[in-house]
């Protein structure tokens, strides 16, 4: 079945980020959507806002039976469902069109002008920021974001179908159903061993990434990487590089040299070098496309993040609460970057919750020194995601090899207690699972508390 061919789209697993913003994509274009989870979380009641059926048990009798007929289904899935559940196992075995979600993903940028963005890191923020640049240039985009952007509250900008913009995933090797006219690369750190095996393995899966560009299609590589391609990078000698920067009232202000020719005057609010790097590809993309100086210099300065990247949650005289949603001790190290850059003589908490199991075991020592860094450490319990325990790798196994003696392991219950003794100035929650969940009640106690 071919996506015009579908009247209807299930979803399974449709909470997940990628996941609701092809939901969101369908019922825009006019179909019926609906999906499980095995979960309720914000995400799930924005889309039964905008009409989208959900239900959270395991069990095809919940399914409404306007999905039921194959002849006008398509049902999509993550691969983070795990292959014994119950309806993706009804729908396979019932002759139904079923498809992973990068396939779909695959099917939707093919026809179009595509934008990737890969990397194990930054992907997120480049895509929403290219995204956004593209938007506001009046480009006839869709954008479909791994992360809550917030100028549009949204996972998904749709504003025309002639240009889309997606991030490509690395994870179970998604990106390679992808064919796009340009690409990034921002990073590729080993990451998903569990899928992977070895880093090699996954340089390999990037450099095949590589190769699935269109004919006469443009591969953007940060400057230092063993791919190929236009570089980019701070201060150096990159294609595309950041010059005369500045930190003026707490924004990057900089020039950007191009291959041809030097743009003046551009100004970036979000705080990091890893950011700031990843503002300058979607501007190299967006340069490359055609678009002027004058309107991405504007666009930029209106960009104001991705939800649970670096976001202030509270910002006074007296304490700052930021959360972030790094779960690779890379990603943790350029969070402390933007900490110290902005706050460097205050006291910074860290609340942490490893995210899976095999990632915490597979990197153990470099979330340690990571953490290290930070004055005062929490940790939470590994957050599962789709695995199952690991005999020994457990968070007190983390927290005995951080060497900061300021450490401590909590339960989720214990946490705003433990937040509201500290002194700290700064306090940092940081991870990819449920920590997010809590956030909000944790900026409710400090702000009674202050």
């Amino acid at each position: 079945m071919n996506l015009e061919q579908a009247h209807n789209v299930y979803f399974i697993g449709i909470g997940g980020i990628g996941m609701s913003a092809l939901a969101r994509y369908f019922k825009a274009k006019g179909l019926t959507v609906g999906g499980y989870d095995k979960t309720k979380t914000e995400i799930t009641d924005a889309l039964s806002d905008l009409g989208i059926s959900i239900h959270y048990e395991d069990n095809i009798a919940c399914v409404d039976h306007t999905f039921l007929d194959k002849n006008k289904t398509m049902v999509v899935y993550t691969p983070a469902i795990p292959k014994s559940h119950k309806e993706l196992h009804y729908f396979q075995s019932e002759g139904f069109d079923v498809k992973k979600r990068s396939v779909v993903l695959g099917e939707i940028t093919n026809l179009t002008f595509c934008l990737a963005v890969a990397g194990t890191h930054g992907k997120t923020t480049t895509t929403s920021i290219l995204g956004h640049l593209l938007n506001e240039c009046d480009v006839e985009v869709t954008a479909f974001l791994g992360g809550i952007s917030e100028n549009y509250d949204s996972n998904l900008i749709i504003n025309g179908t002639e240009v889309t913009v997606v991030e490509a995933d690395e994870f179970d090797r998604s990106f390679l159903t992808l064919s796009p006219d340009y690409a990034c690369i921002t990073s590729m750190d080993a990451d998903h061993l569990d899928i992977y095996g070895d880093a090699s393995s996954l340089t390999a899966s990037f450099e095949a990434f590589s190769k699935k560009l269109k004919p006469n299609g443009k591969l953007f590589v940060r400057n230092g990487l063993p791919i190929k391609g236009i570089t980019y990078g701070i201060e150096d000698d990159s294609d595309y590089s950041v010059k005369n920067l500045k930190i003026i009232n707490g924004s990057y202000v900089f020039d950007v040299k191009t291959p041809h020719r030097l743009l003046e005057n551009f100004k970036f609010n979000l705080p990091g070098r890893h950011n700031l790097s990843n503002a300058l590809i979607a501007l190299a993309m967006s340069v490359e496309y055609g678009l002027p100086q004058p309107q991405l210099a504007k666009a930029l300065a209106s960009y104001k993040g991705v939800k649970r990247r670096f976001t202030y949650q509270i910002k006074s005289d007296d304490l700052v609460f930021i959360d972030d949603y790094a779960h690779h001790p890379e990603e943790i190290n350029a969070v402390h970057q933007a900490v110290r850059e902005m706050y460097p003589d205050k006291k910074v908490l860290a609340v942490f919750q490893p995210h899976l199991f095999s990632r915490t075991k597979d990197f153990a020592m470099e979330f340690a020194k990571a953490l290290s860094k930070f004055d005062d450490i929490i940790l939470l319990d590994i957050y599962p995601a789709r695995e199952l325990p690991m005999e020994g790798v457990t968070s007190q196994w983390l927290l005995d090899k951080i060497e900061n003696p300021n450490k401590k392991l909590v339960e989720k219950s214990d946490l705003v207690a433990n937040i509201k003794a500290s002194d700290a100035f700064v306090v940092l929650t940081i991870g990819a699972g449920d920590i997010g969940e809590e956030v909000k009640h944790i900026k409710k106690a400090l702000s009674l508390a202050s």
